[in-house]
């Protein structure tokens, strides 16, 4: 799948901080990121909307000095089915790649809110740093990146709509991308 363009990530007003749907995002990526650290993937799939898009395309780096670019291909490309997918596959004694299970801090700063054509949306940009560590040999893997979301507000609260997580590294230095940042 081609990536899409990030102009459905545009952003409108900017949301204060102490505006109740900057509070309540923030506290939706806060808890969000316990339930991943904590390998909750059943609850963590609760936030999510039955028409998620979520998307972590290949950085490429270009010649230019301004920037590093989401490119054509994607590291994954989801949706909720697929998600649901993969959440069954970790609690299988085949998901290899999480064998021992990884131990993982989602650090999650700069969050900045803002307003959207739709009345029940916001977008969130954040930034997030996956610090994970395996076992007792290898080294300490930090992912750094860029988060946009479209959180939709429900009867239940924040849903997560929309992910796009532009990594800083065009080359990754982790064995595998088997998490969910």
């Amino acid at each position: 799948m081609s990536a899409p363009s990030t102009d459905r990530f545009a952003a409108g007003k900017s949301l204060a901080f102490d505006h109740p749907l900057h509070l309540q995002a923030h506290r939706f990526l806060v808890d969000e990121a316990w339930l991943l650290d904590q390998r909750d993937y059943e609850t963590w799939l609760t936030l999510l909307t039955e028409d998620v898009v979520y998307q972590v395309p290949v950085t490429m780096t270009t010649d230019r000095l301004d920037a590093p670019v989401a490119g054509q291909m994607d590291h994954y490309f989801e949706d909720y089915f697929s998600l649901q997918m993969r959440v069954r596959r970790l609690k299988t004694k085949f998901a290899w790649a999480e064998d021992p299970p990884s131990r993982t801090r989602h650090l999650i700063t700069n969050v900045a809110t803002y307003a959207t054509e739709q009345a029940n949306e916001i977008h969130v940009r954040s930034y997030i740093l996956l610090v994970r560590s395996r076992g007792d040999l290898s080294a300490t893997d930090m992912i750094p990146g860029l988060r946009q979301d479209v959180l939709r507000l429900n009867d239940g609260g924040l849903r997560l709509a929309r992910r796009q997580v532009t990594l800083d590294e065009a080359v990754l230095r982790t064995q595998n991308l088997t998490l969910f940042l």
